[in-house]
């Protein structure tokens, strides 16, 4: 049985200060594993990637005709979706457009007081790596929250690495791949794959920036490079919070705590409610449902360890503080007046509001990114956007009269800095 903590412990800060403090990425140090990989496919290129996905994947990439997907692959597969998936992913994908549009950024160009003109130009990188999980991850709506964002930004070239263990391909994944306009598909996966988007191979040009769900070694492998390209983040286990009264169903509940513990086993799944005998139901419920599901094994191991329960005397004044030092991936307020708690927590990945607002479909069509940042770094860090695959330029421009406003300044500011090279340029131009 879960321990269900209450705030009104004695030892509760210390409990707490353990939940949050906890470490759920794989304790495997595959660091130096990766940058072996790393270095290999820097040096190696092309046949590194052959070797590595032979061995890993089990797949050889022989002909030239084994290293990519054609469009028409893509294509093929996008036709042969039975209507109700096709329409899901057509949806999806229109919901998730729509909303990364509205981001896009506006250029700045204006003159201040003094006369100077300043400004800045918003322009898309020129390529962008997308890594997409094979086997049993792989998950055409990650293609869509990565690939749309890309194209919306401007991103010319969009290339994905994705492995095909035995050379098995996801039809919904390259039918995903068609409705976001991927350029490239390559039959390569691992830390591998992120070096050769990151250094480019024979076969393979470089990217400036790569995003993407993946493994450990994934994950390191894109912490390593980033400086060489840019990323989107490190991601590690999933993890949801719930803050619920008891005014909702449990069965509800239960299912949205299970929507991410089914992840992987190192998931986290929290509920904060003010009613104890609700949080008895809705554990009553996790247990029945995990009995049915599918993913029942992944979903127990994840609860068992690291599944919690926190009751509170006053959800309003209390649970926001706790979400805060929690600072969770998804977070759902299932209360009457959502409104009220989202203007009082600061650090979230993304909120879901009201009863009706299950995280799941923001996984899928509601629009807003699902590449969230995980293990508390919503305190420094959002959602993937398109500002992603974008860069910023400024710029500005002085004449004469400008530049006597506040030249003399900045070659005061360039003596008292010891750098007279900087202050003769511009006392050069003083009259």
């Amino acid at each position: 049985m879960i321990n269900i903590l209450s705030t009104l412990d004695p030892d509760f800060a210390r409990k707490f200060a353990r939940i949050v403090e906890a470490r759920r990425e794989a304790d495997s140090d595959v660091a130096g594993q990766v940058a072996d990989i790393l270095r290999t496919v820097k040096l190696r290129g092309d046949a590194a990637l052959a070797d590595y996905t032979q061995r890993f994947d089990g797949y050889a990439l022989a002909d030239e005709a084994d290293w990519s997907i054609p469009r028409e692959a893509c294509e093929e597969a996008y036709h042969a979706l039975a209507p109700d998936l096709r329409e899901a992913l057509e949806l999806a994908a229109a919901r998730i457009r729509a909303y990364h549009e509205a981001q896009l950024p506006e250029n700045r160009d204006y003159t201040d007081a003094a006369g100077v003109r300043l400004g800045a130009i918003w322009r898309p990188v020129d390529a962008a790596g997308l890594y997409v999980p094979g086997g049993r991850a792989a998950y055409p709506s990650s293609l869509l929250m990565n690939a749309i964002p890309a194209k919306v930004a401007g991103v010319r070239r969009l290339a994905i690495t994705t492995p095909t263990p035995q050379g098995q391909t996801n039809p919904m994944v390259l039918a995903a791949a068609h409705i976001a306009g991927v350029d490239e598909i390559w039959r390569v996966g691992g830390a591998q794959a992120v070096g050769a988007l990151a250094y480019g191979t024979q076969r393979i040009r470089p990217v400036d920036v790569i995003t993407g769900p993946g493994n450990a070694w994934v994950a390191e492998a894109k912490r390593q490079l980033y400086g060489v390209v840019g990323i989107d983040m490190v991601a590690g286990p999933s993890e949801i919070l719930v803050i619920a009264d008891g005014k909702n169903d449990p069965d509800w509940i239960a299912a949205d705590l299970l929507s991410q513990a089914e992840h992987d086993p190192t998931s986290q799944s929290i509920l904060i409610t003010d009613d104890a005998g609700f949080a008895r139901q809705v554990e009553d419920c996790i247990d029945l449902q995990i009995s049915q599901l599918a993913t029942g094994k992944t979903a127990r191991t994840s609860w068992d360890a690291h599944g919690v329960m926190i009751v509170v005397n006053d959800l309003e004044a209390e649970a926001p503080a706790l979400a805060d030092r929690l600072a969770a991936e998804h977070v759902e307020l299932a209360v009457d007046e959502p409104e009220r708690l989202l203007h009082k927590i600061r650090h979230a990945g993304s909120v879901f509001l009201g009863r009706m607002t299950p995280e799941a479909v923001g996984d899928y069509v509601a629009g807003p990114n699902h590449v969230l940042p995980t293990g508390r770094r919503a305190r420094f860090s959002s959602g993937l956007s398109v500002l992603d695959f974008m860069k910023r330029t400024s710029f500005l421009g002085l004449d004469e009269a400008s530049f006597a406003a506040i030249g003399p300044a900045a070659a005061t500011l360039a003596h008292a800095e010891g750098l007279p090279a900087h202050a003769k340029s511009v006392e050069l131009r003083i009259k």
